[in-house]
């Protein structure tokens, strides 16, 4: 392992050993608190842009395989660990966190303090950094940290969008037979913009009973409408993605044209706060995020309080209630996690109903869309 110094916007300069790629990268640090789950953290395309501090202590210990893969590859920034393992033990490994890091240009940094910089980061909130396994200097490393553009100025989605449309077949993870379903049964069909899909989202879609295509974010919002009007597609879904939602002007208008339409649609994470902006409602930022499978939300409808995955640093304002009914809230801080907008057949949550690796308890909004549509 390499040293590889890193240094915050707030001053803070530290050293390091590193896994994974080498080199230099400036992103957004935030933190997570998924007890299981890196590989589908770190494949998770939500994460462009960011470096991904993991609580857990202990990271790499199971390895990784092409089953877990969220996406077409690792679009973070890096991630930080306290302990890292390279010698995983899990008869499901194919390759060490360290190849999948390497493959993707993806930067490891391991033998740091976790828990300091969780706890910083909770307290001043998220911020800047850059990490090298090339510069140790830090007043040169500022200087760069400084010239770098922020994560709000930019737009990962062109990143992290599918170039192609393309069909999604493939159903749930069988835990017992360590298989995904291969073309569920379905009678609804719909398209998915991706803004950053992560593919147990499609996987849950299609397992509900929904024929799904991916389309690209770019997709021309005439083209949709025309399909709907045709009787092609009975709706619409708004991935989740990375980056600030106030930035993406074209994909505001384009929802807004689908609204206009009348088309059912769902959004989760990014989606749900496109929708919202979509309706007249910009999002804000939180001060940390909610990065982390183990979020308390409680379902108003039923009064039940599931334990969700989340993954955003953006949040819907309370002023959507002026539209909206809110379905679910965050019992951390009581911010809204779900809406149902009035006379409209367009519904959507800040949680990932999703959750691989888990927890489960959110999936039945895939099914409340199925019957939604």
């Amino acid at each position: 392992m390499n040293k590889v110094s890193i240094y915050l916007e707030n001053g803070l300069f530290l050293q390091a050993r590193s896994f994974g790629a080498e080199g230099t990268a400036v992103g957004e640090i935030v933190f997570n608190t998924s007890m299981t789950g890196y590989q589908e953290i770190v494949t998770d395309p939500s994460y462009a842009g960011q470096f991904v501090t993991f609580t857990m202590p202990e990271i790499g210990n199971v390895g990784c395989n092409a089953q877990d893969m969220e996406s077409r590859g690792a679009f973070c920034k890096g991630i930080l660990v306290r302990s890292y393992q390279g010698r995983p033990s899990n008869f499901r490994s194919e390759e060490p966190l360290d190849a999948l890091l390497k493959r993707f240009g993806v930067m490891g940094i391991c033998e740091i303090d976790t828990r300091y910089l969780t706890r910083m980061i909770r307290t001043e909130g998220a911020m800047e950094m850059i990490a090298s396994t090339e510069i140790h200097d830090a007043a040169e490393l500022k200087k760069l940290l400084d010239a770098a553009p922020r994560i709000e100025e930019i737009n990962y989605i062109e990143e992290v969008s599918t170039s192609e449309p393309y069909l999604h077949t493939q159903g749930r993870y069988d835990a017992r037979t360590f298989r995904y379903e291969e073309n569920p049964e379905t009678s609804k069909r719909i398209v998915a913009y991706d803004f950053g899909i992560k593919r147990n989202i499609l996987n849950e879609l299609t397992h509900a009973g929904i024929a799904v295509e991916v389309i690209p974010n770019d997709t021309p919002a005439e083209e949709v409408v025309a399909r709907f009007e045709k009787g092609e597609i009975d709706g619409v879904f708004l991935s989740n993605g990375p980056g600030d939602p106030l930035i993406l002007q074209q994909e505001k208008g384009r929802i807004q044209k689908l609204l206009k339409a009348k088309i059912p649609m769902f959004g989760i994470c990014l989606g749900h706060q496109m929708l919202s902006i979509a309706h007249g409602y910009d999002t804000y930022k939180l001060k940390f995020g909610h990065h982390g499978g183990n979020h308390p939300v409680k379902n108003r409808a039923t009064g039940a309080v599931e334990i969700t995955a989340q993954n955003h640093n953006y949040n819907v304002p309370d002023a959507i209630t002026e539209v909206a009914e809110v379905t679910h809230v965050n019992l951390f801080d009581n911010t809204i996690e779900g809406v149902r907008y009035r006379g409209e057949p367009v519904m959507s949550v800040q949680h990932h109903p999703e959750a691989s690796p888990g927890p489960h308890e959110s999936a039945y909004v895939f099914r409340d869309f199925y019957e939604m549509l």
